[in-house]
């Protein structure tokens, strides 16, 4: 009997997402968008398969982690985003406020 993987986290620049994966099938995503130095999360989801495993934390925890690495800045429309970074105070330094300009930037870019 083989033994299940840790789930791994990779970035997929050409969709604009980081997927998570168990057993290499994508569990879910955190969606983004980059605007100048900011990478805006917009919309996280795990498949239902996979719901209750912590796996969304995980998820956004690389991404965030990987956004760091990146020198960019994070905001957090997402409102799963938003919730794990009122837990998790160390990404407080890069993590910029949801403002109209941004949400109005993030709607035009969603409906090209």
């Amino acid at each position: 009997m083989t033994q299940p993987t840790a789930p791994t986290v990779q970035r997929v620049d050409a969709k604009h997402k980081y997927e998570i994966l168990v057993d290499g099938k994508t569990a879910g995503f955190t969606a983004y968008r980059d605007r100048e130095s900011q990478r805006v999360f917009y919309h996280t989801e795990i498949d239902d398969a996979f719901a209750g495993q912590g796996l969304a934390s995980l998820l956004v925890q690389q991404a965030l982690t990987d956004v760091r690495a990146s020198g960019k800045r994070i905001v957090p429309v997402c409102p799963y985003v938003a919730k794990f970074l009122k837990k998790h105070t160390e990404f407080a330094d890069i993590t910029d406020p949801v403002a109209p300009e941004v949400l109005q930037w993030l709607d035009t870019e969603l409906t090209q």
